[in-house]
């Protein structure tokens, strides 16, 4: 309350993300703020179910006071300020339709087994102008590739804007770059907790995009915007502490260890079904596909970059595992409690990974691979009763439905590459 009133604090805006993974908010006066803090805002509840709109009964926001912030790139007189919320019921238990509690609860688990997370996230995204009415498209008059520098670079000042806000709001940057497509550029974040993690991505993506917008661009997660160039993934690298140490670092002489290849066995095992989760849209599976430098093979690697997981051991740093197959569409909150909920399942039943896919691995018939489409994703998911576990019941049926429906909407449609190649001659 003191801040509000010392920053000239007007407006807070108490944000709270739907099933999957949109940012919802409502904005509050500094009058109404005593209110709002006591749990006392009410809302219709069905809109934690994203455009679904199914009767549910009223829910309540809980703010949670450390992520109070200001918005930088809003107005600096009479400023606004941001909460992120958990949705809880009229007796403050949160509800299980909200992926922030799903999180809540996986690190809890992880807590009674030991185990301390840490995620640090690496966010691709593309910068696209727009038309004369403002709306998005996928043009670009720039050719910079992967680590270019301006003038080839022409976001080099929307990325180092947006770089310098997200410090103002406290986060820690670790690095930022131009990535190998034109228009295409990369924000790494250092590690932190996975609530942390998962709520500094949702607040990312606001920012991102809101401070494009002044510059007169388009920001889009969307993970193959073009289809004659890389997509755009959302790498998360997970560490793993037990007793003050991290259990993924080798001893001497040690190649690597047990418990990095129990984690990653736990992660392949359920892979294919954790991707209607961390690849959640039909256009996800067009940035999977071979040669554009995404996994494809179920598999794991110290050295080749396109396997689904990657091991990052280096002399005097911490052992990470690095996994390649999400992007930015995903709800952040659900696809890092699926990973870590699968690697403490591998972890506890000792689950193997394979053999490691060695530079010149080209993939054998027999390796598994990741679903082809979303259709395919989601069989996998409802075929797979860990899902049941993680998410409970009722989410991972509603979850499933709207992804079938959204699914079967695209089958549905004609393409213009299916008139071109077939409608004169069949």
């Amino acid at each position: 309350m003191e801040l509000v009133e010392e920053e000239d604090i007007e407006f807070i805006r108490l944000q709270f993300t739907d099933m999957f993974g949109n940012l919802k908010n409502v904005a509050v006066t500094a009058n109404q703020l005593e209110h709002v803090l006591d749990n006392n805002y009410v809302f219709e509840g069905s809109y934690m179910f994203g455009d679904l709109f199914e009767e549910e009964e009223d829910r309540y926001l809980y703010p949670d006071f450390e992520t109070f912030t200001i918005l930088p790139w809003r107005p600096q007189q009479g400023k606004v300020a941001r909460m992120l919320c958990d949705v809880c019921d009229e007796e403050g238990k949160r509800c299980n339709f909200s992926s922030r509690a799903i999180l809540k609860q996986v690190i809890n688990k992880a807590k009674e087994n030991g185990y301390t997370f840490y995620v640090d996230p690496e966010c691709e995204f593309f910068l696209f102008h727009t038309d004369e009415n403002g709306i998005p498209t996928t043009v670009t008059h720039e050719q910079a590739g992967y680590m270019d520098v301006g003038p080839l670079d022409l976001g080099e000042n929307a990325r180092r804007e947006i770089v310098l806000s997200l410090e103002k709001m406290g986060f820690e940057i670790e690095s930022s770059h131009h990535e190998k497509a034109p228009a295409q550029h990369e924000i790494v974040f250092q590690e932190a907790e996975p609530l942390q993690t998962a709520d500094s991505i949702v607040t990312f993506r606001s920012a991102v995009r809101s401070i494009a917008k002044g510059f007169g661009l388009h920001a889009t997660f969307m993970p193959k915007p073009r289809g004659d160039v890389e997509g755009s993934g959302m790498h998360l690298k997970f560490s793993v502490y037990k007793d003050g140490r991290n259990i993924f670092n080798s001893q001497s002489g040690e190649e690597i260890r047990e418990e990095a290849k129990c984690f990653m066995g736990g992660i392949m095992k359920h892979v294919q079904a954790i991707c209607a989760i961390t690849n959640p849209i039909v256009n996800s599976y067009k940035r999977l596909i071979a040669g554009v430098n995404a996994p494809q093979d179920i598999a794991w690697s110290k050295k080749k970059k396109n396997t689904l997981i990657r091991v990052h051991k280096r002399t005097g740093f911490d052992t990470k595992i690095e996994l390649r197959f999400p992007d930015s569409s995903a709800n952040p909150y659900l696809a890092i409690a699926l990973c870590m909920a699968a690697g403490m399942e591998g972890l506890e039943k000792k689950i193997e990974p394979g053999e490691e896919a060695l530079v010149s691995y080209k993939g054998s018939g027999e390796t598994k691979k990741l679903p082809d489409t979303l259709g395919m994703a989601v069989k996998y998911f409802i075929e797979d009763p860990f899902m049941k576990e993680v998410l409970g019941e009722e989410f991972t049926k509603l979850y499933a439905d709207r992804k079938i429906t959204e699914w079967n909407a695209y089958m549905m449609q004609v393409s213009n590459w299916e008139l071109e190649t077939y409608l004169s001659r069949i």
